[in-house]
């Protein structure tokens, strides 16, 4: 099969990005780029440095300023990667629920987004990268050779945000997770935008392996044509 050099995975909170982006990276030989770290990264730095969240030059200062950098996993504790700020081990923190709750509110920015999109761009341009996150295939990669829209209803994407935080130990009821889903639906529809060209996945009732047999079956399918 010929494989696309660029792979891009768009769509909201909780839809499975994430693992879809890892295991079809695992399948294909790829790096598998999660771009949102960089955001919550940021939104990390902005509330340990007590950088108020609607300063939207101090957030920009601190973008230019953050040595940030990802890598295959360091530590076998079930991360799909490795996220450091200036020598720190940063990757559970960036998920904790006050990163959760204000990573949208930080990423919404566009000032914000231009600072971090040069880096989601070198990372990209590498080639044999699936990267995923938001406006990937929109504005951050709009040449990329193969564009996958990933949808899931709110329900379904609660309760996969509630397990994993549960998994990670952590004591929050699902409403509390799906009412934050909720508020960052609403702040994502007014600056999300989704590619016209991208291969629609509609995963609710489909385990990650029947996602990523679905894509591979496109991918071999343009291949042939």
């Amino acid at each position: 099969m010929q494989k696309p050099a660029i792979i891009t995975i768009d769509g909201p909170a909780a839809s499975g990005k994430s693992t879809l982006g890892a295991l079809l990276a695992q399948r294909l030989g790829y790096t598998y780029f999660d771009t949102g770290v960089l955001y919550r990264a940021l939104t990390y730095l902005a509330l340990q440095k007590r950088v108020a969240l609607d300063d939207i030059d101090g957030l920009v200062r601190l973008a230019e300023q953050m040595q940030a950098n990802v890598e295959p996993p360091t530590v076998d504790d079930g991360r799909q990667y490795t996220v450091s700020v200036d020598g720190q081990d940063i990757t559970w923190a960036i998920r904790s629920p006050e990163v959760e709750r204000n990573v949208s509110v930080v990423s919404a920015y566009p000032a914000v987004r231009n600072a971090l999109r040069e880096q989601q761009r070198s990372i990209g341009r590498r080639g044999r990268v699936v990267m995923v996150g938001r406006d990937i295939g929109s504005v951050v990669m709009p040449n990329a050779d193969f564009k996958i829209y990933l949808i899931a209803s709110s329900e379904e994407r609660a309760r996969r945000r509630h397990g994993e935080l549960t998994g990670q130990g952590r004591a929050i009821g699902f409403e509390t997770v799906f009412d934050d889903l909720h508020r960052r639906d609403a702040l994502d529809a007014k600056n999300t935008l989704r590619p016209s060209d991208a291969y629609i996945v509609h995963s609710d009732g489909l385990s990650p392996a029947d996602i990523v047999g679905e894509v591979l079956a496109v991918l071999q399918q343009r291949a042939q044509a």
